[in-house]
């Protein structure tokens, strides 16, 4: 049974930094996309960043320049690297990962649990 569990969250000021992880578990035989998604209250969940399994990366306009998605392909893990930090940013952040399991004719879709970041002084 595949799973993502997320590590890293917490409370922080405007302008610190955080990191968030998502390790992959279970019989997996490869993972394209991986992801970072993010939900606010009252809001629809939005897409953060992106990155192949060959490191080409994505980022919303919003975050662009402060925050960096990175992975380690042999330990099935996806990171984001958060810097200066706005009250904005507070949500709850999804990990995501396009996950080809043991005995799979096909890709499929995998969410993490969620770890909320939340911004304040």
């Amino acid at each position: 049974q595949v799973q993502l569990v997320e590590s890293g969250g917490g409370l922080v000021q405007p302008g610190g930094s955080l990191r968030l992880s998502c390790a992959a578990s279970g019989t997996i035989v490869s993972i394209n996309v991986m992801a970072w998604y993010r939900q606010a209250p009252g809001k629809q969940r939005e897409l953060v960043a992106t990155i192949t399994s060959g490191g080409n990366t994505n980022y919303v306009d919003s975050v662009k320049g402060r925050f960096t998605i990175s992975r380690d392909n042999a330990k099935n893990t996806v990171y984001l690297q958060m810097y200066s930090l706005k009250p904005e940013d507070t949500a709850v952040y999804y990990c995501y990962a396009h996950i080809l399991p043991q005995f799979s004719a096909s890709y499929a879709p995998y969410w993490g649990q969620g770890t909320q970041v939340s911004v304040s002084s």
